[in-house]
């Protein structure tokens, strides 16, 4: 192993912030392999959200994501400016790294991690990892979450935290991964700052800008054996998209874009 870098495994979705987190890791880390799982599928989660949520939040979440679709247009600017700004890289993975799995919580996925025998297993974009999985191998698994946790669990922290008229606490956590949603212990935590030509598809830049060295510094933890967990952010709470009607409504009145 080159000395002075944690040996990992980048277990992720292949998107825009994992891309930029494996590279922004990628120079500080032994990269053992990345295990990318196949994302679950919209009719998937929709019946999943249908079930926790009902109907009426559902199709107004779903609402809110296909016209995102459009309002990102109109972002593409500025998303361009900050990626030159923090010098984040969104290349392709490389394909030699590449282990595609059809979910994180298969028994493949846990014969590679013990195989590859990973000093941590770094995490991105992935859906709930099980006890399972957890309990494969006796290493810290890490996350990014975009939000300070555990006020803002879920997705979007940083969205919610200034809908909220919260941006002290409008940041991003490097955390434990357990086996709830975003419960894990919290290792670092970083606040971002944002102005008037940021938006809801801008803030996750910001967020991923400030993970990086946050999770840079959590693997040098784990090299010298150093790890240890920080007090959250609480009230905790669970946060979920916004439908278009909640959108619409924390713009016009609370200027969260």
């Amino acid at each position: 192993m080159p000395e002075g870098k944690t040996r990992i495994v980048f277990l992720c979705t292949d998107s825009r912030y994992s891309r930029m987190m494996y590279h922004g890791l990628a120079p500080h880390a032994q990269v053992a392999a990345i295990i990318v799982e196949t994302p679950v599928s919209l009719a998937r989660l929709a019946r999943r959200r249908m079930e926790k949520l009902g109907l009426m939040a559902t199709m107004g979440q779903i609402l809110f994501i296909a016209c995102n679709k459009l309002l990102a247009r109109f972002s593409a600017k500025r998303i361009r400016e900050l990626i030159s700004a923090y010098g984040l890289d969104d290349a392709p993975l490389p394909e030699d790294r590449v282990i595609p799995v059809d979910t994180v919580n298969s028994h493949r996925t846990i014969a590679l991690l013990r195989e590859l025998a990973p000093q941590a297993v770094v995490v991105n974009g992935t859906r709930i990892i099980s006890r399972e999985v957890l309990d494969a191998i006796e290493v810290p698994f890490l996350n990014t979450h975009m939000g300070i946790t555990p006020r803002y669990r879920g997705v979007h922290g940083g969205y919610w935290a200034i809908a909220n008229d919260d941006r002290e606490n409008c940041g991003v956590t490097v955390h434990l991964v357990d086996a709830g949603i975003d419960t894990g212990g919290v290792l670092y935590q970083g606040i971002i700052e944002v102005d008037e030509k940021d938006d809801f598809n801008t803030y996750p830049l910001h967020q991923i800008a400030k993970a990086i060295p946050l999770m840079q510094s959590a693997l040098e933890d784990v090299r010298a054996h150093n790890l240890r967990t920080v007090p959250g952010v609480f009230p905790s709470r669970l946060w979920h998209h916004p439908t278009l009607f909640e959108y619409l409504r924390n713009r016009l009145l609370l200027a969260a874009k």
